[in-house]
């Protein structure tokens, strides 16, 4: 983990989103060790935030939270609507896993001290182009454009379920698959990603062809979601596609060979299944996005 962050800090990434959404149980750091990391990739150059748990179910899990909402130096993403009403009074992020569906709920935490939100994954880019025209002054938005989509929550663990194993008993079995398990359907289709008591699709969401649309639609944050592997890589593919003149069909040919199993997809942003991958057109003319 150490090395890994390391790595990261020598990247053109402007922003780094530190610890533990998933499990409380598999958590590899201590909260000093994830400190010491936010100072390191501060020193860097790097925005850190201090990412909530998604689902509490605990009391320790409670008071971490209020540990974590209370660290003082730190911005926090809020994951779940306990953490927002931790920060409530002081500025905060929410995460994916907040459900904002209107304008009306984001002036609602606008007021409660939101400085920046992740817009849904499930919903398509005509939303978000009639959410951005009434979205309060200052807040920023950001849309996750590359990863495995987070999908769903569950109390139960069922990396610990496939393997017979009770949650409380677990053997940390999710560590061995660091790229989460794969759920085939009964005719054999990739499916599904089992990452603990998280449900991730098993193909990647890739949006990088659409970075002229987010600069129509003023979007201030891009965000990525590591892999195991490449990360550094992907991330200065978009850099160069936002920064340099980049062939965007060369970028894309440069994921695709980088993806974990499953492919891409991108429906959910174009309004469809969101397993689809859309194109416009038949062949992807080179693009530059100059900034």
């Amino acid at each position: 983990m150490f090395d890994f962050y390391q790595r990261i800090a020598k990247t053109k990434i402007d922003i780094v989103y530190l610890g533990e959404t998933v499990c409380a149980k598999r958590k590899l750091l201590r909260r000093e060790d994830w400190l010491t990391i936010a100072k390191m990739l501060q020193n860097s150059g790097k925005e850190v935030v201090l990412s909530s748990m998604t689902l509490i179910e605990a009391n320790s899990e409670l008071s971490a939270l209020k540990s974590l909402c209370a660290n003082g130096e730190f911005e926090v993403e809020a994951n779940d609507m306990a953490a927002v009403q931790q920060l409530s009074g002081q500025s905060f992020i929410t995460g994916p896993a907040i459900n904002i569906y209107n304008p009306h709920s984001l002036k609602v935490l606008a007021r409660h001290g939101l400085k920046r939100w992740v817009f849904p994954l499930e919903l398509s880019k005509q939303t978000l182009a009639d959410m951005q025209k009434e979205k309060p002054e200052n807040i920023e938005t950001e849309v996750f454009v590359y990863g495995r989509l987070p999908l769903a929550y569950s109390a139960r663990c069922f990396t610990a379920r496939a393997h017979n194993l009770p949650k409380d008993d677990c053997q940390y079995r999710c560590l061995h698959y660091p790229d989460g398990l794969l759920l085939s359907t009964q005719e054999k289709e990739k499916f599904l990603i089992l990452n603990g008591i998280q449900t991730q699709s098993v193909k990647t969401n890739n949006l990088i062809a659409e970075l002229d649309e987010f600069k129509t639609l003023n979007v201030d944050v891009l965000r990525i979601s590591p892999p195991s592997q490449h990360c550094e890589k992907i991330i200065d593919i978009f850099h160069q596609c936002l920064h340099q003149d980049y062939c965007i069909e060369e970028a894309i040919t440069e994921l695709a060979s980088l993806l974990p199993a499953g492919g891409s997809c991108n429906g959910y942003w174009h309004g469809l299944n969101g397993m689809d991958l859309y194109s416009t057109s038949q062949e992807v003319l080179c693009q530059s996005f100059q900034q």
